[in-house]
C-alpha cells in the first residue's frame, strides 16, 4: 500500500529550521528525530581541526541534569537509540524512537547539546578513545585514500582537512576549546530539526521552541562562511609507496558540483554510468561499460565511483583496490572510458543510468 507523506517546514525567530514528514498512523509507529548543524572539520581552522568530532564524542557524556550513565538508561527503558557523526561540513544527532516518546528524545536532545558539562575526566577519557580511533582509521586504506583525495584536491583549505585532526590537536584539545566551538558554530541559523514518522508538525515546532532556547545568537550562516572562504579545486598526485601491502589503492578525481548547482544530477547519472564492482558479486556488471571491462578483463579487486557534494563545489571520481601488477592496463582502460562518456555514451546508457539515480533518490525520499 503507497503512503503519501505529508512535509512541511517553519523557520522560528532564533533562526532554527524545523522539517517535519509526517506519515499516516496506519503506516508507522515509530519516528526518527535529527539535529542537523551546519559545523564540520570545513569550518574549523589548522589549531582547532578535529574539534568537531571531538565535541561529537563529548555530548553524550553527561549534562547537569543527567548523567552518561542516567542518559544511557533514559535511552535504553524506551527502546530507542541515539547516535551522532561528524562529516566535513555537518554535525548531526539522531534518536529513533516509539512515536509516544518523541517529546523525550527532542528534550534529551536539546539537553545534550545546550547543557553537556564537559568533565576533565571525560574529555581525557575520549581522548584516548578518539586516539585508537585514529590508529583504526589509519589502518582502512579507504578511509586513507579519501582523506588524501581530499587534502589534494583542496590543498591548503580546510575542506581538505581530516574530520579526526591531527594528533596533536585530538592531544590538546580543552573544555574551553570544546564550549567555544558550540558558541560559535551551534547557532540557530545553522541547524535544522527534522522529524519524520508519527509526529506533528506544530507538536514538534512547539517543543523544539520551548527547548531550544540557550543557543547562540550569532546570525551567521553556513552559507556566509564559505562565501567568504570558498573552495578551490586545487588538482595534483599524491603517491605514498609501501612495498609490504599486496594491494593498491587509488582514486582518479575531478571537480565536481555542490549541492545546490543543477549540475549535481547530471553527475549523479554519470557516477552511475561509471558503475560499482567487486569481485565477491555475482555477475560482470554488464550495465556499466567500466565496470564490465574491469570484470572482465580482471583489472581490479573493487571499483567504485562517487560523487560527493559540498556547499560550494564537490568531487566526481572512481577508486580502485587492485592488484600491483594489473595498475598500468586499468588505468588505460579507465581514460579510455572516460575519453568515450564525453563522445559515444549511448541513449540507452544514459535512459539506464538516469532510472538506476531516480529508482535511488524516490528510495532516500521514501524512507525515514
Amino acid at each position: 500500500m503507497l503512503f503519501w507523506a505529508r512535509i512541511h517546514i517553519s523557520t522560528l525567530p532564533n533562526g532554527i529550521r524545523v522539517a517535519t514528514q509526517t506519515f499516516p498512523s496506519s503506516a508507522t509507529h515509530t519516528a526518527s528525530i535529527g539535529v542537523w548543524i551546519d559545523a564540520g572539520s570545513r569550518f574549523e581552522i589548522a589549531g582547532t581541526n578535529g574539534t568537531a568530532h571531538f565535541l561529537e564524542h563529548m555530548i553524550f557524556k553527561g549534562t547537569r541534569c543527567r548523567t552518561a550513565t542516567s542518559l544511557e538508561e533514559e535511552i535504553e527503558n524506551m527502546g530507542a537509540r541515539l547516535n551522532a557523526y561528524t562529516s566535513r561540513e555537518q554535525t548531526t544527532f539522531y534518536a529513533d524512537v516509539q512515536h509516544g516518546d518523541v517529546p523525550i528524545a527532542i528534550d534529551i536532545l536539546a539537553d545534550i547539546l545546550q547543557n553537556s558539562k564537559f568533565s576533565d575526566y571525560a574529555i581525557r577519557w575520549e581522548r584516548g578513545v578518539i586516539l585508537r580511533e585514529m590508529e583504526e582509521v589509519q589502518g582502512q586504506m579507504e578511509e586513507v585514500l579519501f582523506d588524501h583525495l581530499h587534502s589534494a584536491a583542496f590543498n591548503g583549505h580546510s575542506l581538505g582537512d581530516t574530520i579526526l585532526g591531527p594528533k596533536e590537536n585530538i592531544q590538546a584539545i580543552s573544555k574551553i576549546d570544546l564550549q567555544q566551538y558550540i558558541s560559535t558554530h551551534y547557532t540557530g541559523p545553522r541547524m535544522v530539526i527534522s522529524a519524520a514518522g508519527a509526529v506533528k508538525h506544530q507538536d514538534i515546532v512547539n517543543q523544539v521552541s520551548k527547548l531550544f532556547n540557550k543557543l547562540s545568537k550569532d546570525p551567521t550562516t553556513a552559507e556566509q562562511l564559505v562565501k567568504d572562504n570558498p573552495a578551490i579545486f586545487t588538482g595534483s598526485e599524491v603517491r605514498i609507496e609501501n612495498d609490504n601491502m599486496p594491494l593498491v589503492y587509488f582514486a582518479i578525481a575531478f571537480k565536481g558540483a555542490s549541492w545546490t548547482d543543477p549540475n549535481s544530477i547530471p553527475l549523479m547519472v554519470i557516477q552511475s554510468l561509471l558503475g560499482t564492482w567487486n569481485k565477491g558479486q555475482a555477475g560482470s556488471c554488464s550495465g556499466c561499460e567500466l565496470a564490465y571491462r574491469v570484470s572482465i578483463d580482471n583489472l581490479a579487486e573493487q571499483m567504485m565511483a562517487f560523487n560527493t557534494n559540498y556547499w560550494d563545489t564537490g568531487l566526481l571520481g572512481i577508486y580502485f583496490t587492485a592488484m600491483p601488477t594489473r595498475l598500468q592496463d586499468l588505468s588505460v582502460v579507465v581514460m579510455q572510458e572516460l575519453r568515450r562518456l564525453a563522445s559515444q555514451v549511448s541513449e540507452e546508457e544514459v535512459i539506464r543510468a538516469r532510472n538506476k539515480v531516480s529508482t535511488r533518490l524516490q528510495n532516500i525520499s521514501g524512507g525515514m
